[in-house]
């Protein structure tokens, strides 16, 4: 059964993080110390919603402080880490955030996500994700996961509710007209 498309609608959009926000390699250092790389890309998406009035934010069920650094450095509005019952927690952001679950997309690659996105209105999985994760999605993305999910999920949305590419970036040039002329 295919769900309505409800991306114009969305006001929060939630992210796990290894494997959507990551490329899921966990680095450990001399220390002991978990490292993660991000995607600068997703750094851009995140400032994207926040511009068009969409909040974002990560829900995952794993807490390091890469993460933790990460999310804050964005502004991201929602900062849910060290939750493994993500289904409980949706429900929570939602209550907190005054935001229906009919109103909140989620981005997630592994089974542990199956049942928030059969929760949220809209649910997105990178291009490699698990094969039941890409079966529970609405929208796979072109994207494996690490590479840019976010930006592609941002623009996705941001697209659903009729802004063309130029227009959804406007604002970063500080002219409306200016990345129009630019892409001309």
């Amino acid at each position: 059964m295919t769900r309505p498309d409800l991306r114009d609608q969305i006001e929060l959009v939630l992210f796990d993080v290894d494997g959507v926000l990551t490329d899921g390699t966990l680095l450990i250092g001399p220390e002991g110390e978990a490292l993660k790389p991000f995607n600068v890309r997703d750094g851009v998406a995140i400032g994207l919603l926040r511009q068009h009035g969409i909040k974002s934010g990560v829900l995952s069920a794993k807490s390091s402080q890469p993460l933790l650094t990460r999310a804050t450095q964005l502004g991201m509005d929602v900062i849910k880490i060290g939750f493994s019952r993500k289904l409980e927690a949706i429900q929570q952001i939602a209550e907190e955030q005054g935001i229906a679950a009919e109103r909140i997309a989620f981005a997630g690659d592994d089974i542990i996500d199956i049942p928030v996105m059969r929760e949220v209105a809209v649910a997105y999985a990178p291009a490699d994700a698990h094969p039941l994760v890409l079966e529970a999605a609405d929208h796979v993305m072109k994207t494996a996961g690490g590479r840019g999910v976010a930006r592609e999920i941002a623009e996705d949305l941001l697209l659903a509710r009729g802004l063309d590419l130029a227009g959804m970036y406007a604002h970063m040039l500080g002219d409306d007209d200016a990345l129009r002329r630019l892409v001309q």
